[in-house]
């Protein structure tokens, strides 16, 4: 009952937070504030914008290792459909910069003991099923137009691919079909993972605000997605690296964008005084990373 109601709730769904709309300049607003953000916040935010070049490369490693080079711009593409869950902690981090509270790294994962986590976790878990179907459509998609011939090698598939009329025709309705996926996860997620963090409120409702947020503001939301579909290629190149200072920035401009789009009309978290700081060993890592350094009480 615990987990159903942080996916839903009939009270949720009636009183979902007021949305505004919003413009260009907001967005530009969000950004700078991102940019300030991780500037403010350097150290921790690179520690967590690490995890997506470090699972890019594993992806192409994977991929070339198991001959399946046909799969690799799809997975790193749909990689982006996992954004907003990898950013949940830079999310945090804005929320305790914003309301002056410790913002050591280590409070990233504290999201893990919260209630809030459920919701979090359910909505996480819709975007996850949303990257697995596109893997497998995209897979679908190669098989229609070159069958099950597994590539001789990177050049010879670059060929296949970019030379032939087949190969022009499955790259249009690949990158068609993938706007798609990537639509549908924008849409249920640009504030859902914000809201999650900021307020007690289920999955379901946290999504329908995200789609009600863009119903009301769709050419200023189209423009934000475009903002972050052109970050994240070009930090894509090369090997992802700039991966580690996009994803920060985004992350944190994201929920600047959430504070600019969604009505403070329900109740946020509550928060909890400050506790004083613990001695902190270098033999407890990496335990610590787990534990909450120190048990500290969620804030």
């Amino acid at each position: 009952m615990a987990y159903q109601n942080a996916i839903q709730t009939t009270d949720d769904v009636q009183r979902l937070p007021r949305v505004r709309t919003i413009t260009p300049h907001d967005l530009i607003d969000a950004l700078k504030k991102g940019l300030d953000d991780f500037l403010a916040m350097p150290t921790h935010a690179l520690f967590v914008g690490l995890i997506y070049p470090i699972a890019g490369l594993v992806i192409a490693i994977a991929v070339s290792g198991a001959n399946l080079l046909w799969l690799f711009y799809p997975m790193a593409a749909g990689f982006a459909l996992l954004g907003p869950v990898a950013a949940v902690g830079l999310y945090e981090l804005s929320r305790r910069r914003e309301q002056g509270l410790d913002t050591s790294w280590s409070h990233a994962f504290e999201l893990l003991g919260t209630d809030s986590f459920r919701s979090i976790a359910g909505l996480g878990l819709v975007l996850l099923l949303l990257f697995a179907i596109w893997i497998g459509v995209a897979q679908t998609i190669y098989w229609a137009y070159f069958g099950y011939a597994v590539p001789e090698s990177i050049d010879g598939f670059a060929r296949q691919v970019l030379t032939t009329e087949a190969g022009h025709r499955m790259i249009l309705i690949g990158n068609a079909v993938g706007f798609l996926f990537a639509l549908v996860a924008f849409v249920i997620s640009v504030v859902a993972f914000p809201l999650l963090i900021d307020r007690r409120i289920g999955a379901a409702a946290a999504a329908a605000t995200s789609i009600k947020a863009v119903a009301r503001n769709p050419l200023t939301m189209a423009l934000w997605g475009l903002i972050v579909a052109v970050a994240l290629l070009l930090g894509s190149l090369p090997f992802f690296v700039g991966l580690a200072v996009v994803v920060p920035v985004l992350g944190h401009a994201t929920w600047h964008l959430y504070r600019k789009v969604v009505v403070p009309d329900r109740a946020p978290r509550e928060p909890q005084p400050e506790h004083p700081e613990v001695e902190r060993y270098a033999a407890d890592f990496p335990s610590v990373l787990f534990s909450g350094w120190g048990h500290r009480p969620r804030e």
